[in-house]
C-alpha cells in the first residue's frame, strides 16, 4: 500500500502560522476578551519565534487561546468554524500529491481536537498525529500540551508496521525529523505531474454548512481592524435599526445609501394585488435574517414574512409583520391560507440560512397553498460579521448584520411560475418545489442539495434546531462564558490540588 506523510501548516495550508486559528477558537469560545488579550500577546509569540525559542511562541499561543474553555466547546469551534477556514487556505497542489496515494497521515503540531475532524471528513486523512491538550477532569483544557511538542514527529512511525511511508511532504526546516523516515519526499512549491494523473482523482469533501461570526480569518492585522471596527459598528448598527423601525418603508432604500449599503435590483417585482384578489407568494432563498425585510424594501410596502424561528428581539425590532409557524403542518397550512387572502406574503421554504453557494431542500408546503408563486433570489454580501448562526443568540443576527461597514443585498426577481408549472395543472408539490429550487439555483449560479434544517443545525449544534422560547439559562450560558478567564487561576489552582 503505497501511503503518504504530510505536515499540516505550511504544506496542505498555504499559510505556515496557525495563529489565527487560535484567534478563531478564542473568539468563538470566549468572546472578545479573550480575542484581544490573543492578540496583545501577538508580539510577544512571534519575538520567541524570531528568538528561535523552539515551540515556545506555540505553547504560549495554545495556552492564551484554549486555557480554562470547556473540551466541548473547543470541540464545537473545531467541528462548525474551523473547517471553512482550513478549506479556504488548501494549498491544491499539495492536495493532489495528498490524495493521489491510498494511505494518508497529516502531521501538524496544532491540537489535535483542533484539525482532526477537517483532516479525517473534508480530507479524507486516515490518521492525524498532533499535539494533546491537558484537560482536567472537570472537562476544561489547561491550556499546557501532554509531552514534548517536538516529539510529535517521532510517533509517524506508528501507523506503519516494518515498513516506511512511500512519500513525505513538508518543509526541511520544520518536518525533517519525519521526512528521513520517507523513501521519497518533497518540499513546497509543488509539481503536481511528479505523480501519474489519477483518472480519478478525489476532491475535498466542500464546507456546505459552518457558523461563528467571523467572516474573515482573523490574521494579526485583521483582527486588530475588527477590534478598532466594534465600537463603531455597534453604534452604527443601532442607527440603522432604529432608522427601520420608525421611518416609511418608501424612505428606507434612500437611506441605506446614506448609511453605507447598498441594494441591487434584478428583475422586475410584480406590481401591487388589486382589492379582492389573493395574494402574490414570494418564494425566496434563505441568505440571512434580513431577506423579507430587503423585499419589503425593494417593493417599497410592508410585506408580512412567514418565520419559522426568530428569536423575540428580531420580531420586536422588525419593520414588517412576522408570522410565526408552529411546524404543525395543517396549522401553518391554515395561516399561511389566511395571509395571502389577505395580501403578499414573503416566505423561505429552505427553513434555514446557508451561507455557501448551495440551496438546501425546499419545503413543498408553499406549493400546495398558491398558484400565484413569484420566486426571489437572494444574495447578500458582508465585510467582517455574519448575520446567522446555528450555536449562538440568534437576537444578536440583526445587530451583527448592520455591524457591517457595507452590507450589500442582490435581489432578483424571476418570472411568476406559469400555471403549468403549478399544482393546479397536476403536478405534485414536491416537483413544485424542486422545479423553483431548481431556477432559483440557476439564477444565483448555485447548487441544488437535499440537506435540510435538520442536517444543518445537526452539523453545526448537534441537534435538530428546535428552539425553546424559554432561554434565559442558554443566554445565562452564553453571558458568563465571556467571563471565563477569570476562573483560570481556580482551575490551575485545581490541577495542583489533583
Amino acid at each position: 500500500m503505497e501511503s503518504v506523510v504530510t505536515e499540516l501548516e505550511g504544506t496542505i495550508l498555504k499559510d505556515r502560522d496557525p495563529f489565527s486559528y487560535f484567534m478563531l477558537v478564542a473568539f468563538e469560545t470566549s468572546g472578545l476578551i479573550r480575542f484581544a488579550l490573543l492578540l496583545i500577546m501577538w508580539p510577544v509569540i512571534r519575538l520567541l519565534d524570531m528568538l528561535g525559542m523552539g515551540d515556545s511562541g506555540l505553547k504560549l499561543m495554545i495556552f492564551v487561546a484554549t486555557a480554562g474553555v470547556r473540551e466541548s466547546e473547543i470541540e464545537s469551534a473545531a467541528r462548525a468554524v474551523l473547517p471553512k477556514f482550513y478549506m479556504d487556505d488548501i494549498d491544491m497542489e499539495a492536495w493532489r500529491v495528498f490524495s493521489s496515494y491510498e494511505k494518508r497521515v497529516v502531521v501538524t503540531k496544532t491540537p489535535r481536537i483542533m484539525v482532526q475532524r477537517f483532516l479525517k471528513e473534508h480530507l479524507r486523512a486516515d490518521e492525524v498525529i498532533g499535539s494533546e491538550l491537558v484537560i482536567t477532569r472537570f472537562g476544561f483544557s489547561t491550556g499546557f500540551v501532554k509531552s514534548d511538542i517536538d516529539a510529535i514527529s517521532s510517533r509517524v512511525e506508528k501507523p506503519f508496521i516494518n515498513e516506511k511511508h512511500t512519500f513525505g511532504l513538508g518543509r526541511d526546516t520544520s518536518s525533517s525529523s519525519f521526512l528521513s523516515l520517507s523513501k521519497e519526499k518533497l518540499n513546497p512549491p509543488f509539481i503536481t505531474n511528479h505523480r501519474r494523473e489519477e483518472p480519478n482523482l478525489l476532491h475535498p469533501l466542500p464546507v456546505i454548512f459552518h457558523d461563528g461570526r467571523l467572516v474573515k480569518r482573523p490574521t494579526p492585522s485583521t483582527a486588530l481592524l475588527i477590534l478598532l471596527w466594534i465600537p463603531f459598528g455597534i453604534i452604527l448598527a443601532i442607527i440603522r435599526i432604529f432608522q427601520g423601525m420608525i421611518l416609511p418603508m418608501w424612505a428606507i432604500p434612500y437611506v441605506i445609501k446614506l448609511n453605507g449599503g447598498k441594494v441591487i435590483v434584478k428583475g422586475k417585482p410584480p406590481p401591487p394585488v388589486s382589492n379582492g384578489s389573493s395574494g402574490v407568494l414570494f418564494v425566496c432563498t434563505h441568505r440571512a435574517i434580513m431577506d423579507p425585510v430587503v423585499l419589503s424594501t425593494v417593493l417599497k410596502r410592508k410585506i408580512p414574512a412567514v418565520t419559522y424561528s426568530i428569536s423575540r428581539f428580531s420580531e420586536i425590532i422588525s419593520p414588517i409583520p412576522t408570522i410565526r409557524l408552529t411546524r404543525i403542518r395543517h396549522v401553518d397550512a391554515e395561516k399561511i391560507k389566511r395571509e395571502l387572502a389577505n395580501g403578499d406574503l414573503v416566505v423561505c421554504p429552505e427553513g434555514t440560512t446557508c451561507r455557501e453557494p448551495f440551496l438546501l431542500r425546499f419545503s413543498a408546503l408553499f406549493a400546495e397553498l398558491t398558484d400565484r408563486i413569484v420566486p426571489v433570489a437572494m444574495n447578500y454580501m458582508v465585510g467582517f460579521f455574519h448575520a446567522t448562526t446555528a450555536r449562538g443568540w440568534k437576537g444578536l443576527d440583526p445587530i451583527f448584520f448592520f455591524m457591517n461597514p457595507r452590507p450589500i443585498y442582490e435581489v432578483t426577481f424571476l418570472n411568476q411560475l406559469p400555471m403549468e408549472a403549478t399544482c393546479s395543472s397536476g403536478k405534485s408539490p414536491h416537483d413544485v418545489a424542486n422545479h423553483v429550487q431548481r431556477i432559483l439555483a440557476t439564477s444565483l449560479g448555485f447548487e441544488c442539495t437535499n440537506f435540510t434544517r435538520k442536517d444543518k443545525y445537526m452539523v453545526l449544534a448537534g441537534n435538530d434546531g428546535t428552539v425553546s422560547h424559554n432561554s434565559c439559562l442558554d443566554r445565562f450560558k452564553m453571558v458568563t462564558s465571556t467571563f471565563k478567564p477569570y476562573f483560570l487561576f481556580f482551575i490551575l489552582r485545581k490541577m495542583m490540588w489533583e
